[in-house]
């Protein structure tokens, strides 16, 4: 990849402005303007699939719409509900 302008942007307006920027430029290139970071990540989190038939998930993605959530949130949502009840 040819070499780019050495300056990276400041800030970026949107994550799509910096995707765009970062798709043109290479990382490699900025090695030496670079400030290296440490960071911790906690893992614990997992996530599970689950099947639904197609009605229910059209279902569930409608109503996750008409709520303002994604479909992910509304049904965790409720199965902690039903699981809570029982």
């Amino acid at each position: 990849m040819a070499k780019k302008d050495k300056k990276i942007p400041d800030k970026f307006k949107t994550y799509e402005e910096a995707a765009e920027f970062w798709e043109s430029h290479d990382s490699t290139d900025y090695l030496d303007i670079l400030e290296e970071v440490e960071i911790t990540v906690d893992l614990q989190k997992r996530h599970y699939l689950i099947e639904l038939d197609e009605n229910n998930a059209r279902l569930l993605l409608e109503d996750a719409k008409k709520k303002g959530v994604s479909a992910d949130h509304l049904a965790s949502k409720l199965v902690e509900k039903e699981l809570a009840g029982a």
